[in-house]
């Protein structure tokens, strides 16, 4: 059974900082392109971030240089770290993950990130 959990999100300050974690199980986590996507009420869902299997990155453009995703083979773990937090990064993250040849993708429940202005 495939199983991506969520966790660090929270209520912070604007101009402060977050890291999410996302463990994942039942999948062979180093072949599988990792991602952070949010939603917030009323808007639709939308990629942050991006990490595939040979590392290459990108980036939703509204957090460049203020977010950083990462992951830990080792671990089954992907991250994400939000540094100066803005209001409209308020939203629900879902953690995801999908197969590069199958693209069978998977999906966390999400963890709530709140940011107060």
């Amino acid at each position: 059974q495939v199983q991506l959990v969520e966790s660090g999100g929270g209520l912070v300050q604007a101009g402060g900082s977050l890291r999410l974690s996302c463990a994942a199980s039942g999948i062979i986590f180093s072949i599988n392109n990792m991602g952070w996507s949010r939603q917030a009420p009323g808007k639709q869902r939308e990629l942050v971030a991006r990490i595939s299997s040979g590392g290459n990155i990108i980036y939703l453009d509204s957090v460049k240089g203020r977010f950083t995703i990462s992951r830990d083979n080792a671990k089954n773990t992907v991250y994400l770290q939000m540094n100066s937090l803005k209001a409209e990064d308020t939203a629900n993250y879902y953690c995801h993950a999908d197969h590069p040849r199958t693209h069978q993708n998977y999906w966390g429940r999400g963890t709530q990130v709140t940011v107060s202005s």
